[in-house]
């Protein structure tokens, strides 16, 4: 369904910093499935995050100490008897190394070193987690992807991208409690990618044009919204007074099939209708809808046109088991038909 070398191209643009120098070997390598994939990233990764020195932190600590320092615990220090051996119970800082951040790498590669990937890779992430000795691990189900990144800490965004996507997305519990590494990473986690790559790469690749991940507004005759969902696209593209919202989707099906009968998701259809026709206040027919499924294997695929109200309403898949030159062509006929063709026949008209 998805070449595995296409998931790097996809995370390049997800995470721009895999542009950089430093990673571009990892374009030319073969991987047979997405861990080594995954490791090959985290191991160049890493190892350029220790050059530049390892991220601290302070940490709060607890602990029996002669020279007290921080604040001291005094019920504590009687209760544990740490007095009678001239010591007192303190709370202090301590600026570590055993960071948050830290913590979810080094419990990420400790998951890759226990499951099937190569033995070099496996070397060469056990030689970087000698730098991670007074870092302690975390249990995989804890890790938190709700962090905050700053000036000081930003190298650190694509690692922990990446990090989730182990500990999360390639990850397969097993009967008996144990887990492994899946060859591909989950629909769930593959869909957030996907949707994060069609918007990073009409970014980069289409400066022509206003793209944003935007929030529509209810088109409401008065002012009361109370209770009613917030409406955000995966990808908005505009240019001039045209814009076509795109929904991403990633399934392992396209369709629904009931009584042999292939039809759209219902629930994809009846979201992007709302969107288009929430954004077209004014009944100009100048919003259209795309959704992009990601093709699957299967034999009956949607490539349908629909005009509805006014409104060209698509559904399209796109295919990711090809050449990447390929994947861009297909994008690019996106924006093509979405703009250019459509404007060269409204300027003739006038």
């Amino acid at each position: 369904m998805i070449r595995i070398q296409n998931i790097y191209y996809m995370l390049s643009y997800a995470f721009q910093v895999l542009n950089e120098q430093g990673y571009k070997q990892v374009a030319a390598e073969e991987f047979e499935n997405t861990a080594e994939l995954c490791a090959s990233i985290l191991i160049k990764g890493v190892t350029a995050q220790i050059k530049r020195g390892l991220s601290k932190e302070y940490i709060q600590e607890r602990d029996a100490l002669s020279s007290p320092r921080g604040k001291i615990d005094i019920s504590a220090s009687i209760k544990e008897q740490a007095i009678l051996k001239k010591q007192l119970i303190c709370s202090f800082d301590e600026f570590s190394v055993n960071s948050y951040m830290n913590r979810i790498l080094r419990t990420a590669m400790e998951v890759l070193v226990r499951n099937d990937i190569s033995k070099e890779r496996k070397k060469q992430l056990r030689k970087l987690l000698v730098y991670f000795t007074d870092v302690e691990p975390l249990s995989r189900e804890s890790v938190n992807r709700k962090l905050q990144f700053n000036r000081n800490n930003q190298t650190y965004q694509m690692l922990m991208g990446v990090c989730y996507l182990i500990l999360k997305g390639l990850l397969q519990t097993n009967s008996d409690g144990s887990t492994k590494l899946m060859d591909f990473l989950d629909e769930q986690r593959m869909c957030r990618l996907y949707e994060k790559f069609l918007l990073e790469y009409y970014k980069k690749e289409h400066p022509e044009l206003k793209v944003a991940a935007s929030q529509i507004p209810w088109n409401l005759d008065d002012d009361y919204s109370e209770m009613l969902p917030v409406m955000q696209s995966d990808i908005m593209l505009k240019k001039g007074e045209r814009t076509l919202i795109i929904d991403a989707k990633y399934y392992s099906h396209t369709t629904q099939s009931r009584f042999e009968v292939n039809t759209l998701h219902s629930g994809n259809l009846y979201q992007i209708f709302t969107y288009v026709k929430n954004l077209d206040t004014t009944a100009s027919g100048n919003v259209s809808g795309l959704l992009l499924y990601a093709k699957t294997e299967e034999v009956i695929l949607p490539d349908q046109n629909y005009k509805m109200g006014g409104n060209l309403i698509s559904v399209k898949t796109l295919d990711l088991d090809c050449d990447f030159s390929e994947i861009r062509k297909q994008l690019d006929r996106i924006v093509e038909d979405a703009f250019k063709i459509r404007q060269s026949q409204d300027e003739s008209e006038l």
